[in-house]
């Protein structure tokens, strides 16, 4: 192994994933490596222990209201509002 470099996807920049933290991501089994730089993580880490979660904007798949959801949807499952999903 050696140290890789790789792009976070919320600031841009580039960061090192060590030797030492693809060991770490090994010991733990994780399958993907990060794709957050150090600064990206601690300030995502912080926002959800603050409760601020960002929401996007989807279309209710049953009734076709506007609604918001705490995760980016993919089309490839339905997205229902609030009222929806609890029918």
């Amino acid at each position: 192994m050696e140290d890789k470099v790789l792009i976070c996807k919320d600031c841009g920049k580039e960061f090192v994933f060590s030797v030492q933290e693809q060991e770490f991501f090994a010991e733990k089994g994780f399958q993907n490596e990060p794709t957050r730089c150090l600064d990206c993580r601690k300030a995502r880490k912080q926002q959800t222990r603050r409760g601020e979660r960002q929401y996007y904007t989807a279309t209710c798949s049953r009734c076709g209201v506007e609604t918001q959801v705490p995760f980016k949807p993919t089309g490839v499952k339905p997205v229902y509002c609030r009222d929806c999903f609890r029918k």
